[in-house]
């Protein structure tokens, strides 16, 4: 971000804009990656967060970011069910602190998601919206960008735009058993999707035995009885990518790509860059990238999104969805940035995944592993392994960052990392 003045970063999670939020549960998990929003800030910000940060962590971070412990504001926000950031803070009474420490200093909020409460809190409390001019143009791209968080809206404009989509047809809840059994008698497979759904929620692979001898289909009760789903062929994936790019005043430009890490089509890592077998497809990616960002920048979208794609085993690529707001890979690849900024690396590899120990342990244990064996990230040579979203509440499902110089050397100090924290499956 360049962008002068201090921003609030508004980590909320809980909003409507990829999931309805009668999804609470998948809501409330996602909401645990909230610490990572730490590495965004920087002297004079204000960080409003929906689940509490250790002290550790935070002192991890800012040791690595060189952000002076008291020159930023951390609000905790207390649990409020599955309601967005915006209520529970006001039913926590913190409003008011919010507005007292963005003051007025040219202060702007930086949601997650760019949504309707979002937007309604910043207007109440003062602020502007990053990255648009004035709360009024944030909120006239509300609508395309909640049209293409959904996947009816992008199949939609990513025909337009000339992308190569998956054969596909669109349809309400009650038709998706028809509609699954008609494209099986030409795909051994399908996919079926709900329109509202990030990360693979909801989703299910189904194949042609699965709807003999009279079953049906079961899907999740997720978008309601007349909910609008996506049934597409299933194609056979050599590799799931994406492409990130930013709308700015100035145009349209790509930031990064790489290949996503996937069990049953949930959403579990990222590598980037894009490895040599698919490499081929970065030109077609960003094309396609560039003319969804135009078109976006058409409708007075700014700032970030992300279009993920199937590469299938004959190396032909199909658009699949688009992410219109900061995505799990936003913020890891800031932080990536920032965190090897005169470094001895100036062009980084970098993963980010999960991996669950064996046993629960807290944040300094594990840190203390990783400086013994000295997987720890170096600033000075701008590699090693951070812990980029704290300590998991179960103490073993823990969130990391691999950045090395190449993508075979972020597999070996990943290979390196499963063995020193005995990740199960190690």
């Amino acid at each position: 971000m360049t962008e002068t003045g201090p921003i609030v970063v508004f980590a909320n999670f809980l909003s409507d804009l990829a999931v309805d939020l009668d999804e609470g549960q998948i809501l409330t998990t996602w909401a645990q990656q909230a610490p990572r929003k730490v590495w965004l800030l920087r002297p004079g910000d204000v960080f409003v967060t929906p689940v509490p940060l250790s002290r550790e962590f935070l002192l991890y971070a800012y040791g690595l970011t060189g952000v002076p412990p008291d020159a930023v504001a951390v609000i905790e926000v207390p649990p409020a069910g599955a309601v967005p950031l915006a209520r529970a803070v006001r039913e926590a009474g913190l409003v008011e602190q919010v507005r007292a420490l963005a003051g007025d200093r040219g202060a702007a909020l930086l949601p997650t998601a760019l949504d309707a409460s979002a937007i309604a809190f910043a207007r109440e409390v003062g602020l502007a919206v990053r990255p648009y001019p004035t709360v009024e143009a944030a909120e006239a791209a509300l609508k395309m960008t909640m049209l293409l968080n959904t996947k009816t809206g992008f199949r939609g404009t990513a025909g337009k735009l000339g992308m190569r989509l998956p054969t596909g047809r669109m349809c309400r809840r009650p038709a998706a058993d028809g509609v699954a059994r008609d494209l099986l008698r030409d795909h051994e497979r399908v996919v079926v999707k709900p329109d509202r759904s990030a990360g693979g929620h909801g989703m299910r692979f189904v194949c042609r035995d699965d709807l003999r001898g009279g079953a049906s289909l079961s899907l999740d009760a997720v978008g309601g009885p007349e909910g609008l789903w996506v049934v597409e062929e299933c194609l056979d994936v050599a590799e799931s990518v994406s492409v990130q790019l930013e709308v700015t005043a100035s145009g349209t430009h790509v930031l990064f790509s790489g290949a996503m890490r996937t069990v049953q089509g949930s959403f579990t890592g990222y590598a980037s860059p894009l490895p040599p077998s698919c490499a081929h497809v970065a030109g077609e990616l960003e094309e396609w990238g560039m003319a969804l960002g135009g078109h976006l920048a058409e409708n007075g979208y700014a700032g970030p999104f992300g279009l993920d794609a199937l590469v299938d085993t004959d190396g032909v690529a199909y658009a699949s969805e688009s992410n219109i707001r900061r995505t799990a890979t936003t913020t890891p690849h800031a932080m990536v940035t920032r965190l090897t900024e005169g470094s001895t690396n100036a062009r980084p590899a970098w993963s980010v995944s999960k991996g669950w120990t064996r046993t629960p342990m807290d944040f300094g244990e594990v840190l203390a592993r990783l400086r013994a064996s000295r997987l720890a990230f170096d600033p000075d040579r701008g590699e090693g392994v951070v812990l980029y979203a704290d300590a998991p509440p179960d103490g073993r499902s823990w969130r990391y960052a691999v950045i090395a110089r190449s993508a075979w050397d972020v597999e070996e100090q990943e290979a390196a990392l499963v063995e020193v924290l005995e990740f199960e499956g190690g």
